[in-house]
């Protein structure tokens, strides 16, 4: 059966209400994997009796998954099953991609599966992740959807040997490039993963959900203090400015809270966070998710530290005023030395403290400031020793 022509789409239709749009939920690839395997399995069990158009299997979220078969070919020594994922209304670079599952007889092996990667699948090459140094990135809860779909295949077939699975995903080395697996140490492709089986359109927890797999690698590798930065211009101010290369970096996005909150979680000595003024000014204001869709108050808040520093009325008036942070240092920069140095000393401060009540004071917290234009604003006063510190633990 090979219908590459057809019109593809999955048939569970289930939406969610999200900032007023009604998105679409999809699956996920460890949702159709097992699909594969069990399509793969049907037409395998019943020696080509079954060839289904349509798979039906249970996802751990409690929803039942209806996925088209886009082709199934019996070949010598198996069958091959395919699907194609569909992420509903969340744009992930695996949307459309080919999921393969050749299942195979093991004879001699009764009731045993074996569930491997191929082509397109990663292979994990650093401790931290669910699977272990060597093994397919392939998610213990996959996993288990496809251990069960094909015994439960195996069962009503009445076939009582083992079977050997193997996953595949023909576009998945060139997709992995577009992902966090080789920084995470996954070569070779892409990771079959999902808990629910079900991708939530938009999802913020599935960023900060990548977000904690990349501090888990740091934690394993021995890291105990750790540069925290909103994006990538915060690595390289530092690895430029300071020289600090042999740091150990995790972006965090908006999701300033959420990361503080797991590394306390996770018993980390330290974290240096480092940004831009115009996102950690946020966290001076209190906000700990610094996305704009909860908040400003960029502008009064530096007014306020401008006022708490004795700059004059007219001047705070202007800051107040401004559209962008660059324009507020500028006019910071106007003030003079000491008074600029006094600004950012009393805005540090107030950053600190928010971190400082998001972690309950468990581990050390400091900051580093920066802007576009004038570069280096200023630091917490133990930045030195946080550096100290983070050099002589050596997590790297």
């Amino acid at each position: 059966m090979n219908t590459p022509d057809r019109q593809w789409k999955t048939i569970m239709e289930l939406y969610v209400e999200k900032e007023n749009k009604r998105l679409r939920r999809g699956f996920t690839t460890g949702t159709c994997a097992a699909a594969a395997a069990c399509g793969a399995a049907q037409a395998l069990l019943s020696e080509g009796q079954m060839l289904p158009c349509e798979i039906k299997i249970q996802t751990p979220k409690g929803i039942q998954a209806k996925i088209p078969v886009e082709s199934i070919r019996i070949q010598e020594e198996g069958v091959l099953c395919s699907v194609r994922k569909d992420s509903g209304d969340d744009p992930d670079v695996t949307d459309g991609t080919m999921i393969c599952a050749l299942v195979q007889k093991l004879e001699g092996q009764s009731q045993t599966v074996i569930v491997d990667g191929g082509r397109g699948v990663g292979r994990l090459t650093k401790p931290g992740l669910a699977c272990q140094v060597g093994e397919a990135a392939i998610n213990p809860i996959p996993r288990k959807m496809i251990e069960t779909e094909v015994r439960k295949v195996a069962g009503q077939l009445g076939y009582k040997g083992g079977l050997h699975v193997e996953i595949s995903v023909p576009e998945g080395e060139a997709l992995a490039e577009k992902t966090f697996n080789p920084k995470l140490g996954i070569v070779g492709g892409l990771s079959i993963l999902g808990t629910s089986g079900i991708v939530e359109p938009m999802s913020e927890q599935a960023l900060i959900d990548t977000i904690k797999v990349e501090i888990n690698m740091k934690k394993a590798a021995g890291v105990e203090y750790l540069v925290v930065t909103p994006g990538n211009y915060g690595e390289t101010f530092l690895k430029e400015t300071r020289n600090l290369d042999q740091l150990d970096y995790v972006k965090c996005s908006n999701f300033i809270g959420d990361t503080l909150s797991y590394l306390k979680e996770q018993d980390f000595k330290g974290v240096l966070l480092a940004g831009h003024i115009g996102k950690l000014v946020k966290v001076a204001a209190g906000m700990m998710n610094t996305h704009s869709k909860y908040g400003d108050r960029r502008m009064e808040t530096l007014a306020e530290h401008a006022a708490l520093a004795g700059v004059s009325q007219p001047q705070i008036c202007q800051i107040r005023e401004c559209v962008t942070t660059e324009n507020a240092a500028a006019l910071i920069k106007g003030c003079g030395p000491e008074m600029e140095k006094r600004i950012y000393d009393s805005l540090l401060r107030e950053i600190k403290a928010n971190m400082d009540r998001q972690v309950n004071g468990c581990l050390q917290t400091e900051v580093i400031l920066f802007s576009s234009k004038y570069g280096y604003l200023g630091e917490t006063p133990g930045t030195g020793q946080f550096l100290l510190r983070a050099q002589a633990s050596g997590g790297k």
